[in-house]
């Protein structure tokens, strides 16, 4: 069996799709729901389908001991699932071609610090796209630049609104996140 850790900083909808997608699935485990913010949507969400989570601080997350509990995990995957902090080298290093992120952008486009949510959503619609999607990739040391997985895309028209936007983007996440996830595992 696989295991899987996510890391969350938001709402979770991306981590309970994904959680909800696994649950009855015996070739694939979520082993827990990680976040870097203490008020963050997704500890409710992970309390609501008994899920164990814990809320780590920039302490433990720069001196090791975020790195320590995920190798105690003996994990095969870290699945990003909206988590806004930098992926650290060290772990980079520890899990090469092992840590997935999803972006709500046609990667490069869109990209790079703090390009996520509706900081992307507004940027596309200032610019006058006429599409945008997800992309899909592994997570190396910078922002945005690991290698791509995969990518949706969807049509946007002058009459959609950054939320509007948001939605359809949304919708990509949904279909296509957890059924990559699978294949990378060898699953799918």
């Amino acid at each position: 069996m696989k295991k899987l850790v996510i890391l969350a900083s938001g709402s979770g909808s991306n981590a309970e799709n994904i959680i909800t997608y696994f649950k009855d699935r015996d070739v694939v485990q979520v082993t827990c729901v990680l976040t870097n913010k203490a008020s963050a949507g997704v500890l409710k969400r992970c309390q609501r389908l008994a899920m164990p989570a814990f809320y780590f601080n920039r302490h433990a997350y720069d001196n090791g001991q975020l790195l320590k509990f995920l190798a105690s995990q003996e994990i095969d995957f870290i699945i990003l699932a909206g988590f806004l902090w930098k992926i650290s080298e060290d772990i980079v290093n520890a899990y090469p071609n092992k840590i997935v992120n999803i972006h709500p952008a046609l990667l490069p486009k869109y990209g790079g610090k703090g390009m996520y949510g509706s900081h992307v959503h507004e940027a596309v619609k200032a610019n006058n796209e006429t599409e945008t999607g997800i992309t899909i990739h592994f997570v190396n040391e910078n922002y945005d630049e690991g290698n791509i997985i995969f990518q949706a895309r969807t049509k946007i028209s002058m009459e959609d609104t950054a939320e509007t936007i948001a939605e359809k983007v949304h919708a990509l996440e949904y279909e296509h996140y957890p059924k990559i996830i699978e294949k990378l595992l060898g699953n799918g």
